[in-house]
Order: structure tokens, then C-alpha cells, then sequence
């Protein structure tokens, strides 16, 4: 055996022989991705985003009447305000300060709140030099877990929520088949990744699943401090359509090497 035969053989015996036409395939034929334009800056909405406060009406928003809005902003007042339409799984942007006055402490600091579907809560405060307990300050999902650093700035200037929200899903009895999931960006730093949520957001209980509608709105809460909202938009997150037009295509096993001649 020479030399280059006996190299041959070893380098296959390590790495398996890999050609072309072994090149592994998914056999799914894919639907080609829709195109989206992103805004000129990573806050804007992009193309194809429902647009839900553009600093001018609440239009979108039951109760909306309710709030004040002035100078590209709303305020809340008197009461809890939903979309009009319900989501499913999200992509959520919205940007909000606390009062640059600080009154109070704790939870009683710019208090405010975020609810998936209306009902799952990723927490609004005044979070900076503030402590209280840490499943509820800024970033957290409120009483289930803090988050993973306090992003907050200080109060009076502006802070972002990037939310990624995954529906729980039920069977036709009521049961929890798959619970729901949250990922949160605060101001640009993941705070929240892939959360199991415990179910939904409760003051006086423990977070229990019961069985709900597969859509839900947005809720911002009314807590009494004069929080203040801007730029709110929301992508409806649909996967990938395909459909499997081949069995996936599979390597083979690493080639058997033969021996070398004893002679």
C-alpha cells in the first residue's frame, strides 16, 4: 500500500467522505418569505406592522377617550385601555417614560403595565434606584419572575420594550397542551428569554392555566402614575408555510476504511 492510499484511507476514516451529490436536503418545498421593509431606524415600524399609537390618536384602543394625549404622548387616566383587535402570537414595540418627578417608592413609582392577550403582564416602573420586590419591578412578569438585569434609565427619559409573545395552546377539554412564552428587550437587553409563563398575571392568586380564546388584546394598565407611552406598533408572527414533497435527504455513515494489506 503506498503512502497517498494509506492518507486517503485515514483522512476518510476521521471525517467520512463527503461529496456533492451527498450534499443533505429537507425535502420541504418552502413558501418564499414575504419581503419587509424595516423602518429607518431599528424603532420605526416596519411595512408590515398594525401601527397601534403614533403619537397623534388612540383610535385603536378601547377606552382610548379616556387617556390624555398631548406632545406625541398618551397619559393614562381613569381607567385601563385594550385594542380594539385581539392577536395571537406578537412581536410588540412600544417605548414609555416614567414621571421625571419621583413620587413615592416601591410600587408606587411609575407604575404602569403591559398584559398579552389581556391577561399576561411583563411589568412598567419606575425601576431606576428603586427597589422593591424583583418579580415586580421593570422587565419582570410580574410576581413569576424578575428579569434578567434592571435596563432601566433614568426617570424622565425614555425606555423601549422589544416583546415577543407565544400563545398558550388548550385541547378541546380545557387542558394545557403547550403554555405560553415571553422573550423581553428592555432597551435593547434581553431581560426575558423564552419564559415559561405560569399562566396568567394574578395580584391575590397563584398564575393557574385556564382555558382561554386563542386571540386576545393588548392591555395597558391605568395605575395612577402619570406614565407616559409613545411609538406602539405590533407584528402578528406567523411561521414558515411548507409542505414535504421528499423524505429529507440523509448522509450516509462514515465510509468503512479496509484494512491494509499485511504483506
Amino acid at each position: 500500500m503506498t503512502f497517498k492510499m494509506f492518507f486517503a484511507g485515514a483522512v476518510a476514516m476521521l471525517f467520512g467522505v463527503v461529496t456533492p451529490a451527498q450534499e443533505w436536503k429537507s425535502g420541504v418545498d418552502w413558501q418564499e418569505p414575504p419581503v419587509v421593509s424595516p423602518g429607518h431606524r431599528n424603532s420605526d415600524a416596519p411595512s408590515d406592522a398594525i401601527v397601534l399609537f403614533d403619537g397623534t390618536t388612540l383610535s385603536e384602543w378601547d377606552n382610548g377617550d379616556q387617556w390624555v394625549v398631548e406632545d406625541g404622548v398618551a397619559i393614562p387616566e381613569k381607567i385601563n385601555i385594550s385594542t380594539k383587535r385581539s392577536f395571537a402570537d406578537i412581536q410588540l414595540h412600544l417605548e414609555w417614560a416614567a414621571p421625571k418627578t419621583i413620587e413615592g417608592d416601591g410600587q408606587g413609582r411609575g407604575n404602569s403595565g403591559v398584559f398579552l392577550m389581556g391577561l399576561y403582564e411583563v411589568q412598567i416602573l419606575d425601576s431606576y434606584k428603586n427597589l422593591t420586590y424583583f418579580d415586580g419591578q421593570a422587565g419582570s412578569v410580574y410576581k413569576q419572575t424578575p428579569p434578567m438585569a434592571n435596563a432601566m434609565r433614568r426617570p424622565g427619559k425614555w425606555n423601549t420594550y422589544d416583546i415577543f409573545f407565544k400563545t398558550p395552546e388548550f385541547a378541546t377539554n380545557g387542558e394545557l397542551i403547550k403554555p405560553a412564552y415571553l422573550t423581553v428587550l428592555h432597551n435593547g437587553i434581553l431581560v426575558q428569554h423564552h419564559f415559561e409563563l405560569l399562566g396568567p398575571t394574578a395580584y391575590l392568586e397563584a398564575p393557574h392555566y385556564v382555558a382561554h380564546a386563542d386571540k386576545g388584546p393588548i392591555m395597558l394598565q391605568n395605575h395612577h402614575d402619570a406614565v407616559r407611552y409613545r411609538n406602539i406598533w405590533v407584528r402578528e408572527l406567523v411561521p414558515p408555510q411548507g409542505h414535504r414533497v421528499s423524505a429529507p435527504f440523509t448522509l450516509p455513515a462514515k465510509a468503512d476504511v479496509a484494512p491494509a494489506d499485511e504483506d
